[in-house]
């Protein structure tokens, strides 16, 4: 079984408890991508690390955990585009090149369980227009669309970034759909 068959049996299987709201997963920006995957240079400009996945490694570009052997890029990225003291930046993992897989955007990623890409707890942080930090969130995966449609509900709330707790790693930003 390749590991696009066996990515596609594992999302067959899953059922993702999605909120009402119409939301979309924003992808990683292409001229990030394209930056690390033939510069080499991440977004402070510093060489990018090339590794070979142990597996479980979360792939910011695909929203799916890696499979062992798969060759990764470990680099600094920021998902803001203004200055600000919010402004910051953390480690991402993205495939070394493009796999052409179908990411849907129009849903929540996989949450829950060790081998979903978002695991058992996470944070979610609300954030206005300006990029300024309305309201956060340590939240269980079970508590994750209830968390949306709460910060969702406020005008002040323009987007959401979701980060790994441990590591502080960027895991997506939502956008009302």
């Amino acid at each position: 079984m390749t590991s696009s068959t066996a990515l596609a049996t594992l999302l067959d299987a899953r059922e993702t408890s999605q909120p009402t709201m119409p939301i979309t997963i924003a992808p990683i920006p292409a001229a990030f991508l394209n930056r690390v995957r033939r510069e080499d240079l991440d977004d402070l400009g510093q060489p990018v690390k090339h590794v070979e996945a142990q597996g479980g490694e979360p792939c910011r570009d695909v929203l799916r955990r890696a499979f062992p052997g798969e060759q990764l890029i470990l680099a600094s990225f920021t998902p803001f585009t203004k200055p600000g003291p919010y402004h910051e930046y953390g480690p991402v993992f993205v495939l070394a090149e493009e796999s052409g897989e179908q990411v849907l955007r129009d849903r929540l990623p996989a949450a829950g369980s060790p081998t979903d890409y978002l695991r058992e707890q996470f944070a979610v942080r609300a954030y206005s227009e300006d990029e300024k930090i309305v309201d956060a969130a340590l939240i269980e995966a079970g508590d994750f669309d209830a968390t949306i449609e709460r910060f969702f509900r406020s005008n002040d709330v323009a987007f959401l970034h979701v980060r790994y707790p441990a590591y502080g790693c960027f895991s997506c930003r939502i956008d009302r759909g």
